[in-house]
């Protein structure tokens, strides 16, 4: 009789826990924040670059804004030649203080209307011209031994303006002004200043005691040089009161 098998008996398998469905995962980015960041960083830098400047903390570094000049001036052409016979005597150096005020009919000067405070320094040289002395300007006694000399009084040259120490101290503008120096302004108002600068440092000059110093200077260096030619008496005058 033929011998069969038990039948096997199959364990059940343990319940396997639900297998959660696959999830598209989708990252977002938000331009606009991205390039908030960027805008504020790039501006972060332009700043901290600029104050570093101001503050030299970076002495090295160039100005990213920096400007170039070129100098395309024509040489100079000298036009003439004068001859001089001038002895300058002496120099006079001032600084005068320019208050100048424009205002407006029926407007206030806050609405139309400019204060300026404007620092002019410079110097006026005073000369004596030897050019004009006729001969009968000067008189030598028989011996040679004194002699008379009249000149013409000092005079007072053309101002000179130190453009480097001259500067507007104070500038107080109306609204109408500001706009106008916005689209350009007045482009003979610094002129205009430089102008009244040298008037006012040639009344400086006159109501000081430059031609006195310069007539003594001038008799000075006549006397030392007619002595060197061994006169022993020297006068020297002046025309004019």
């Amino acid at each position: 009789m033929a011998r069969t098998n038990p039948p096997k008996v199959t364990e059940p398998l343990p319940d396997v826990p639900p297998v959660a469905p696959e999830r598209e995962i989708v990252v977002r980015i938000d331009r606009r924040r991205s390039l908030l960041a960027v805008v504020t960083v790039v501006l972060a830098a332009v700043v901290l670059l600029l104050a570093g400047r101001s503050f030299d903390w970076f002495p090295s570094l160039p100005s990213p804004f920096g400007s170039k000049t070129v100098d395309r001036s024509q040489p100079a052409l000298l036009e003439s030649v004068h001859d001089l016979s001038r002895y300058e005597a002496a120099t006079g150096n001032f600084q005068v203080v320019i208050d100048v005020e424009k205002d407006a009919k029926f407007l206030p000067s806050s609405i139309k209307g400019e204060r300026t405070l404007f620092v002019a320094s410079g110097s006026v040289d005073v000369y004596v011209d030897f050019a004009g002395i006729s001969g009968s300007a000067l008189t030598v006694s028989e011996d040679r031994r004194s002699v008379t000399l009249r000149l013409p009084r000092p005079a007072l040259e053309k101002p000179n303006l130190d453009h480097d120490n001259s500067y507007v101290y104070h500038r107080q503008s109306g609204i109408l002004d500001k706009l106008q120096s916005l689209a350009g302004g007045d482009v003979n108002r610094e002129q205009q200043l430089y102008q009244l600068a040298e008037k006012k440092l040639t009344d400086a000059a006159v109501k000081s005691e430059l031609t006195s110093r310069a007539e003594q200077n001038t008799t000075a260096m006549l006397k030392g040089l007619f002595r060197s030619l061994g006169f022993t008496q020297v006068k020297v005058s002046y025309d004019g009161p």
